[in-house]
């Protein structure tokens, strides 16, 4: 789908970004081993969390979905039954990563397959902890999906530390972890996002300056009855839009606040923007609240590498901001960004061609000399199938003079169903 995308003046109104999708898609992996009923309110519709239910009812749990209202009854981490010999996972990597924890600590033979972008992401990271935990997983040139996933062996609880900063990495070792006797270790030198944790309420050390997180059959599986917040990595593309349009101000309500989720947030601040937050409370074990961006002028950052692992999914539309922002902004440290559902790195520099941006792609990130003033006529994008660069190439292009197309915008639902119903109503407001 071409979607046309025109001009506007301003944005203002009050939306509701849609469903998290990590904490809908750990809900459901941790209702299934939970041994009792979990009914999920606000479960996200997009076709990640989607795949993932689908995955978890082919498990063995009973799932009924009323709108975004999810019931499982959850087999218990030892009555896992798998329904058929294979397990779809879409284009979740959240779902094929942290789920093939599940089957190694369950001893479950599951083939995992996903559609060609999940296919050509690279599984290697957890094939090789996950492998030395007693596992035998066969993969496509020994990396990619298909995955076939067995264990004959006793389970091995085993020390990991984390190579790189990686929550779904951290996850997959932790769900087999709560299968073994004694403890398996996840050691973090910088610190992913801790929904896992939370979720599962498992023990978490610092040693050393490092986080220790642990599992084992002792953890008990909490009930994973609560509501999902409205997704942060959603609302981000608001903060940024509703910064750097004219007049604007946008209200978003019940917004996850998770702290290593909302780098975005603090980054934002200190390049100037108007951001408050009011109606902060919890949500389970999530932290959220309301949070109202009004337009401000930005001004030039120089990203520590160090708060990469907390905005990762924020980088493309951060790449906005800093177009807009005084001065030349840098990002570096982000290689991981090339490893997303694109290459994101040189999406970001796609989309910054296509309007004449002004900008240098290094290997692990970019440098952007941002412009108050920048403006362009039109411009075709091309989201290469990727959600984030198809909505942060949308936030762009209502800084054009006149009309852009951005090509595969249909891609946005894989996270944000209604982001281009949202857009309108803002533009209209």
């Amino acid at each position: 789908m071409i979607k046309k995308v025109s001009p506007a003046f301003s944005l203002n109104g009050t939306i509701t970004p849609p469903p998290d999708k990590s904490i809908s898609q750990r809900a459901a992996i941790f209702a299934l081993l939970h041994d009792g009923k979990s009914v999920i309110k606000n479960y996200s519709p997009a076709e990640d969390p989607q795949s993932t239910l689908n995955c978890v009812q082919l498990l063995g749990a009973e799932v009924t979905q009323l709108d975004e209202v999810v019931s499982i009854e959850g087999r218990g981490r030892y009555g896992i039954q798998p329904l058929s010999d294979e397990l779809d996972c879409g284009n979740s990597g959240t779902a094929m990563r942290l789920l093939a924890g599940v089957l190694v600590g369950s001893g479950s033979a599951v083939k995992m397959i996903g559609d060609p972008s999940l296919s050509a992401r690279t599984m290697t990271r957890i094939i090789e902890p996950l492998e030395s935990m007693g596992a035998h997983i066969l993969a496509r040139n020994g990396e990619y999906a298909p995955l076939f996933v067995t264990r004959e062996d006793p389970l091995i609880p085993i020390e990991f530390e984390l190579p790189i900063a990686s929550a779904q990495l951290k996850s997959s070792i932790l769900l087999a972890g709560l299968f073994g006797e004694t403890p398996t270790k996840v050691i973090e030198i910088t610190p992913s996002r801790d929904h896992t944790e939370r979720l599962l309420n498992l023990g978490v050390e610092q040693v050393d300056g490092k986080r220790v997180i642990s599992a084992s059959m002792k953890d008990g599986i909490p009930n994973q009855s609560y509501t999902i917040p409205a997704d942060f990595s959603a609302a981000a593309f608001w903060l940024v839009a509703g910064s750097i349009m004219p007049d604007s101000e946008i209200r978003m309500q019940n917004v996850g606040l998770n702290p290593t989720r909302t780098g975005l947030l603090s980054i934002l601040k200190d390049m100037g923007a108007d951001i408050t937050v009011e109606n902060e409370h919890e949500e389970g074990t999530e932290p959220c609240g309301d949070i109202i961006v009004r337009s401000a002028q930005l001004h030039k950052i120089d990203l520590d590498p160090k708060l990469i692992p907390n905005c990762i999914d924020e980088l493309p539309i951060l790449s906005v901001a800093m177009m807009f922002a005084d001065g030349t902004s840098i990002i570096s440290g982000a290689e991981e960004l090339r490893h997303k559902e694109t290459d994101r790195v040189m999406a970001i520099a796609k989309m910054m061609d296509a309007v004449g941006g002004v900008y240098e792609e290094m290997e692990d990130g970019l440098v952007i000399r941002g412009n108050p003033e920048f403006k362009f006529e039109s411009a075709q994008f091309d989201s290469f199938h990727d959600h984030r660069i198809a909505m942060a190439s949308a936030i762009l292009s209502l800084k054009g003079k006149e009309a852009s197309e951005i090509e595969s915008a249909e891609s946005a639902a894989v996270s944000y169903k209604t982001f281009w119903e949202d857009l309108e109503i803002l533009a209209n407001g």
